[in-house]
């Protein structure tokens, strides 16, 4: 989403950007989203939910977010929802693939190359490279519920040009995944187990458990499940419970996914358990930007999406969103 909505942007604005892709496709971890592209419906809330985030920044993204969602409409990105089914927050759900289609298209005329990797260019520079997920993913022995490109090439290079970092760089946002040893990209969104809110959560040797209410994003809890032995964590469901909705999905059709992927289960007095690992979707530290996306500290080096730390510090807030906002904005800026 940063990168394809900077060089966008930057085609609009009449340049010719070179658009420098790790991966052999488009679209990074945008691609394998839900693909709703949200924000808080009141300030307030934004604060509250993410304490520690930079205001301005947060403020950035909550003035902008409504006039980026209708620049992607004017591209021809076409709307699939027109809310987000939350009461806390507005936004717009888009296909993702469909969308990545859109920014591609929108972006003609600029150079692209797959599955790059050598030398960073001089001169104005974006760094959109997905933070780094797939590395604490594997440092930590976590699932991955991103795309496995995202290493961090971002980050230590605003760091070896003398760029700050920003945020907790062991945070993330992530999800409840069936404990499998692998999940399929395509699968990413279809597996995720979110009803911890109406479980009670242990670790797997029952050492541990999560007291209290999970938020609604359940952030917290999966950051909890992490720091478990093997993170993972048994959700046990009453039968009340069962039938309850998180969207448009039940919690039992939630955990016949997870039975059918190959995850533990067991059923006892009409009690159901599942066994679920801790996935990392997007590490929420990284290079610390001003309002106009400069990397603080490293010369004409601008950054957005997932490379940028200290946002969602303490709580969530859509990734895809500020992704859209500063990708505008760094294009924007980096030709000002």
């Amino acid at each position: 989403m940063a990168g394809l909505s900077a060089a966008a942007r930057a085609r609009e604005l009449g340049a010719e950007p070179l658009v420098l892709e790790k991966g052999d496709r488009a679209g990074g971890s945008m691609l394998l989203s839900s693909g709703v592209i949200w924000r808080h419906r009141d300030f307030d809330d934004f604060r509250a939910e993410c304490p520690g985030g930079d205001e301005h920044l947060q403020r950035a993204i909550f003035d902008r977010l409504d006039e980026g969602l209708d620049w992607l409409e004017s591209l021809g990105a076409r709307v699939t929802e027109p809310g987000t089914g939350n009461p806390r927050t507005v936004g717009r759900r888009f296909d993702p693939r469909a969308l990545t289609d859109v920014l591609i298209r929108a972006t003609s005329g600029a150079r692209h190359r797959t599955g790059w990797s050598g030398t960073w260019p001089e001169g104005p520079l974006v760094l959109a490279t997905g933070g780094f997920p797939a590395r604490l993913a594997r440092e930590r022995g976590l699932l991955l519920r991103a795309n496995p490109w995202s290493v961090g090439d971002g980050l230590e290079l605003g760091r070896g040009r003398g760029g700050e970092t920003a945020g907790d760089l062991d945070e993330f946002y992530g999800r409840a995944m069936p404990a499998v040893d692998h999940v399929a990209e395509a699968d990413f969104v279809r597996l995720t187990q979110l009803y911890g809110r109406y479980a009670t959560v242990t670790s797997e040797d029952a050492s541990e458990r999560f007291e209290g209410e999970p938020t609604w994003s359940e952030t917290d809890l999966v950051q909890q499940i992490a720091s478990w032995p093997g993170g993972r964590a048994w959700y046990t469901v009453e039968p009340a419970s069962l039938q309850e909705r998180v969207r448009e999905r039940t919690v039992a059709a939630m955990i016949e996914t997870a039975r059918a992927a190959g995850a533990p289960v067991r059923e006892e007095d009409g009690r159901v358990s599942v066994l679920v690992r801790a996935a990392v979707t997007q590490t929420l530290g990284g290079l610390r930007i001003d309002a106009h996306a400069r990397v603080r500290g490293a010369g004409s080096l601008y950054a957005a999406g997932a490379d940028v730390g200290g946002i969602s510090t303490g709580g969530y807030s859509s990734g895809l969103a500020a992704a859209l906002v500063f990708g505008r904005i760094a294009a924007e800026s980096a030709l000002g």
